[in-house]
């Protein structure tokens, strides 16, 4: 059931979503999705919480991949991210992207689950460009924290210029522009 939330949140967003749709999509009864999350808010804050958990596991596996440099480790995630965008049609976003979009509508309390995604995120991003700093492959004047901000800033605004576009150029020039932009000079 959370994982036909992520699915369904991550094309459509929650006001665009009824409960109706899910408990059809999942093939369950009405009454069973009320006796186990109670509301749509709540079965919301399960669904943030799942994708949290898939995405954190996603992003560390690529920035963490000794196989492969710092550099080569984010490149990997991008290509990674692109492909997915691309297999689900430019259909699917970030759900963190989609329910920010709508925070407006939201109770606080998404704002805050979206937040602490985001930071999590960023602390993996910034862990790997601390490594790519002490291996010299990141400019060693570089800020990882700020980079990593700066990064998930300009990705989620790419995601939805993907989703926008139906194209995954947006996803490409954000990449390789962050890419060149923390590598270190060749010396």
């Amino acid at each position: 059931m959370l994982r036909i939330g992520v699915a369904i949140f991550t094309e459509k967003g929650f006001h665009n979503t009824t409960v109706d749709e899910l408990v059809a999509a999942a093939g369950i009864p009405k009454g069973s999705f009320t006796y186990y999350f109670g509301s749509k808010d709540a079965y919301t804050h399960e669904v943030i919480k799942v994708y949290a958990a898939y995405f954190h596991r996603k992003l560390t596996r690529a920035l963490q991949d000794e196989s492969r440099s710092p550099l080569g480790r984010i490149q990997a995630f991008i290509d990674e991210a692109r492909d997915g965008v691309e297999r689900f049609g430019y259909r699917r976003g970030c759900l963190v992207g989609n329910l920010g979009q709508e925070m407006a509508a939201l109770d606080n309390k998404f704002r805050t689950a979206l937040v602490e995604t985001l930071r999590d995120w960023q602390s993996v991003l910034r862990a790997c460009l601390i490594e790519g700093i002490e291996r010299g492959e990141v400019r060693a004047r570089a800020d990882p924290g700020e980079l990593a901000q700066f990064f998930w800033y300009a990705w989620e605004g790419a995601v939805l210029c993907a989703k926008l576009e139906q194209s995954s150029v947006p996803l490409e020039i954000v990449g390789s522009a962050f890419l060149r932009h923390i590598a270190a000079d060749p010396r």
